[in-house]
């Protein structure tokens, strides 16, 4: 049986942000995870765009495989350009989640 995790950063706190891309970034690195997504969903998205420590981690997860932010949210908040720029692909994400768990992915929400 292969351990999928699907990872939904949602919160606009730093801290937990930070939390819970931690985990994801080690999940993948020291393969604790046989395969790990993330999200970026809500006010985590404008704190992706606004906090420079949060920018950097997302950079560096999206280079180590498929990251994805909420095209409604980034479109409303004017930064979706910006966070595509960032290597995370700006897509409708309602649709991705639900088959992510539907094929098995445990979803940690942060």
């Amino acid at each position: 049986m292969s351990s999928k995790l699907l990872v939904v950063i949602a919160t606009g706190d730093k801290a937990k942000a930070l939390t819970g891309l931690m985990y994801a970034k080690n999940a993948i690195l020291r393969k604790w995870m046989d395969d790990v997504k993330v999200v970026y969903f809500g006010p985590s998205e404008q704190l992706m765009y606004s906090d420079p420590d949060v920018a950097n981690a997302a950079i560096e997860i999206a280079g180590m495989g498929e990251t994805f932010a909420c095209k409604a949210i980034s479109d409303r908040e004017g930064i979706s350009e910006k966070i595509d720029g960032m290597g995370v692909k700006v897509e409708y994400v309602g649709t991705i989640i639900s088959d992510y768990i539907k094929d098995g992915y445990a979803p940690m929400v942060w």
